[in-house]
């Protein structure tokens, strides 16, 4: 079918995480509600009552905690696992309604549908309330639908629906007239257009393009000279002219990174290689889910950058294996032999991490003549086992040294954490 004939649909949850909240506590409705980033520290998810306080995304909680008490926002800490699971329910819910083929979960609240196959048949602005009804009956999910002949008029035309209530949660720029499109779009910044970032957008600003409209009228020769082939594209999706298919695979990771902010300062090494193991054990879980080997690991660690009283220190050793390898036991011990040489008394550790790199499919890699097979192969069904008893029992059940001890010095603060309420031990209980 001819690209200036696709209809795409991009849906996406409204306020994803303090949705997800409110499934199991009601309480949380109506009220202004937000979600903290790691260690408690930012807001990175609100309701729109929060929102309507004027609380913005990525402000520090100590920066408003006057705000929260005077109008008792409910503050709660980011519950990851709880996200991921329903999340997955919502894109199998989606999956219902089109082909595999069609269907690009794009992140973890947004999915893009091609129903280009369906437009003969169905009416597609019934077909979106359809597919919110079943995600609102189902799992409890407020979403909204944007429709459009690219992937980026789709992603342009949710934005219109989220901020127009009258559309009832879906916009279909199909079936509008362009007198209406045309009104929609003078009102957009053009720095809500997917794809174009601050830097551009400022760009765009000095050259008069102030609106989505003001883009949409632009020339694309012109863009495309004054900026990139990627914003001309851009630009072409708005007026129409699909140029980015439906990815049913995404694309193969040319690096995993496990990293997080401590919860209180670190000074000794040995706290630091007891982080080092769990991010370890994170990012080869994390490999292994994807059938890689990696052939390279960083170690980093650093200070507090927002310390002004004291230096930043920031380092970063490598290892690059002589076998490409996916086992915790050899890439923590690496790891946490880097710590010896990034490790300095007397300061203040905020944060640190590994990164694994030169990562290579692992069911088509070649081993040098002289590899010991019979060790990878020991190496492999001893992670084999290690992976059946996390899937089993939990990861916290069997783990490297003292990495999955409770209390830790640098275990992330999440003081306001809710349970995982798709766990045997943490179901709701009705009494």
């Amino acid at each position: 079918m001819e690209s200036q004939n696709k209809i795409f649909a991009l849906v996406d949850i409204n306020n994803c995480y303090v949705s997800c909240e409110r499934v199991f506590n009601p309480s949380l409705n109506n009220k202004p509600v937000i979600i903290l980033s790691n260690n408690d520290g930012c807001a990175v998810a609100r309701s729109q009552e929060a929102k309507d306080l004027g609380i913005k995304m990525g402000v520090p909680l100590f920066q408003i905690k006057d705000m929260v008490e005077q109008h008792k926002v409910q503050v709660l800490s980011s519950n990851y696992a709880l996200y991921a699971e329903m999340s997955r329910r919502f894109m199998k819910v989606l999956s219902d309604f089109v082909t595999p083929q069609e269907q690009e979960i794009y992140s973890i609240d947004e999915c893009f549908l091609d129903l280009t196959a369906y437009a003969s048949n169905y009416d597609l602005t019934e077909y979106a309330h359809t597919i919110l009804d079943r995600l609102l009956l189902w799992l409890g999910l407020p979403a909204c639908i944007g429709i459009g002949r690219s992937k980026t008029e789709a992603k342009i035309a949710n934005h219109i629906a989220k901020k127009n209530s009258y559309l009832k949660d879906v916009c279909n720029l199909m079936s509008m007239d362009y007198c209406s499109t045309e009104s929609l779009y003078q009102a957009i910044e053009v720095g809500e257009v997917w794809g174009i970032g601050r830097k551009h957008a400022k760009k765009l600003n000095s050259m008069g393009i102030t609106s989505v409209l003001d883009l949409v009228c632009a020339s694309p020769l012109m863009i495309r000279d004054q900026f990139s082939v990627v914003m001309h594209r851009t630009l072409l999706e708005l007026q129409g002219v699909s140029c980015i298919e439906i990815e049913q695979s995404p694309q193969a990771k040319k690096q995993i990174i496990a990293s997080r902010s401590f919860g209180q300062k670190v000074y000794h090494s040995d706290d630091l290689k007891e982080a080092m193991t769990l991010y370890v054990q994170d990012a080869v879980s994390r490999l292994r889910n994807e059938n890689l080997l990696c052939g390279c690991i960083i170690g980093f660690i650093q200070s507090n950058p927002f310390d002004s009283s004291k230096p930043f220190y920031n380092k970063s050793l490598s290892f690059a294996l002589p076998e490409p390898s996916d086992s915790s036991l050899l890439l923590s011990k690496i790891a946490t032999a880097m710590i010896d040489g990034l490790h300095q008394k007397d300061i203040a550790f905020k944060k640190g991490g590994v990164i694994l790199t030169c990562l290579e499919p692992k069911d088509s890699h070649i081993y040098d003549l002289f590899t010991d097979m019979n060790k990878v192969e020991l190496s492999n069904r001893l992670m084999d086992s290690l992976d059946d008893i996390h899937s089993r029992f939990g990861k916290k059940t069997l783990a490297l040294g003292a990495s999955m001890l409770p209390n830790r010095i640098w275990n992330m603060s999440r003081n306001q954490l809710t349970q995982n309420y798709f766990k045997w031990d943490q179901l709701l209980v009705v009494s």
